[in-house]
């Protein structure tokens, strides 16, 4: 099991901008082969790796008994970053953010949370982080530290979203680009819509836009699931296949596809701009990597969006949500001082079990002899009666040590006591190689060992 320092690898729409950013962002389908890259690092034991529009992070551990640093585990993110764009696509470090320790883990919380995202208080993202966190369970790339940390994370959101009103309104990308067309068109019950795939975004498009739109049109790779999406808002449904047609029809176009290549491109649009005679089109791509070649906003009477165009725009409309940041960031503060907590119990752990394991073996030999010469005439009842006065013994003689030792934890001196604990009563000088029990005192072990584990699963 990973116990070392938690290190955040990633690029967000803060350090880089959605050209970069699509280099990296991987598809749900690519996604084992990443977790894959970073496991087979001699020194990462457990990681994560979530791709959203707006970010691209890779959560790893050091392997258990490797001596990496901070610095190690961030060049072998970096490398396999370097391996996802090729040599001809290079990442400028500059746009990359590295965290460590409990750096990392206040950058987890405030993600899940939704406090570092272009909109602030947007539930999206935290159904993201879930969907990496299962994909990294699913492929065991994940274990109990860096788990524990994302799932508590989980907690850390669901106290925002429920304590602030930091998710108060209707601010989203879709809510600001039915704005941007506005301006443009003004009212929109004589315009049609156009959806560019049927995911979770188009949908959130698909409500925003929809209300005032004269028609909502879906074009999607999978026809069923454009028919499914369509059928929501009374609307028609066809393929990419049909795209350059639909493009005759559509006045506003929100493309959110999981295509790495334009889809939209500069053709299409001039071979649809001549057939429309004119008339403006209004294109919003909220896919990363982008589906709409960026030229096309070059264009006569041709309008493009991006996400990072979208940013100054959700920025204004965010200022409502703003005054609710310094409560949601004391909820991270306080689940950031609850992980610090846990975090440096686990460090006094094994010297617990350490421990334990040393002074029941000890009795349970002491009572061996005992029951084999002296006391062999005993019968087995009075025997029972005997091992459970060991395991009870052993419990109230380790309760002050235990007790002691897990808030020394929390304290500069902590380090110091384990060492002289380990020093005064002889325990092995790695804890995680408990000390070896005879057959006879393996059920006494048990309870004790479920005992510390509890100690440490509340803290």
């Amino acid at each position: 099991m990973s116990r070392g320092p938690i290190v955040v690898v990633g690029l967000s729409h803060k350090s880089a901008p959605v050209d970069v950013r699509e280099k990296l962002a991987t598809s749900a389908d690519d996604l084992p082969q990443v977790l894959n890259a970073l496991r087979r690092d001699d020194m990462i034991g457990e990681a994560m790796f979530l791709s959203t529009c707006n970010r691209v992070e890779a959560y790893v551990t050091p392997k258990s008994g490797s001596n990496a640093t901070p610095a190690h585990l961030a060049h072998a993110v970096r490398k396999v970053f370097e391996a996802r764009v090729g040599h001809n696509a290079k990442i400028d470090r500059a746009h990359l953010y590295e965290r460590d320790g409990e750096e990392a883990v206040r950058h987890i919380f405030r993600v899940a949370a939704s406090l570092d995202s272009m909109v602030l208080g947007e539930p999206q993202i935290l159904g993201q982080v879930k969907d990496a966190y299962d994909a990294a369970t699913e492929h065991q790339a994940l274990g109990h530290f860096l788990g524990r940390c994302v799932h508590r994370a989980f907690t850390v959101a669901k106290r925002v979203r429920t304590e602030t009103q930091l998710g108060a309104g209707t601010v989203s990308i879709s809510s600001v680009a039915v704005d941007l067309a506005k301006r443009i068109f003004g009212d929109l019950g004589d315009h049609v819509v156009l959806l560019v795939g049927a995911g979770e975004m188009a949908e959130a498009a698909a409500k925003s836009l929809g209300k005032g739109a004269k028609s909502i049109r879906v074009c999607n790779r999978s026809l069923p699931r454009a028919a499914e999406l369509a059928a929501q808002f009374n609307g028609a449904a066809s393929t990419l296949e049909s795209l350059e047609q639909e493009l005759l029809l559509a006045d506003v176009v929100v493309t959110s596809t999981g295509s790495t290549n334009y889809i939209i491109t500069k053709d299409i649009v001039k071979r649809a701009m001549k057939a429309r005679k004119g008339r403006t089109l209004f294109v919003v791509d909220i896919s990363v990597p982008r589906n709409v070649d960026p030229d096309i906003h070059g264009m006569d009477n041709v309008y493009v969006f991006n996400v990072d165009d979208l940013e100054s725009q959700v920025r204004e409309a965010m200022k409502a949500r703003t005054s609710e940041v310094a409560a949601a960031e004391k909820i991270v503060a306080a689940e950031l001082e609850e992980w610090r907590t846990w975090a440096r119990g686990l460090s006094v752990a094994p010297t617990v079990v350490a421990l334990r394991a040393r002074t029941r073996a000890v009795l349970v030999t002491e009572l061996e002899r005992t029951l084999g010469s002296r006391l062999r005439h005993l019968p087995e009842g009075d025997r029972a009666a005997l091992t459970q006065m060991i395991e009870s013994a052993t419990n109230k003689l380790m309760h002050t040590p235990t007790t002691r030792l897990k808030q020394a934890s929390a304290d500069e001196d902590g380090p110091d006591m384990v060492r002289v604990l380990s020093h005064l009563f002889d325990l092995p000088e790695h804890h995680d190689e408990a000390p070896k029990e005879t057959a006879s005192t393996k059920d006494l072990s048990s309870a004790g060992d479920e005992s510390a584990e509890k100690g440490r699963q509340t803290h």
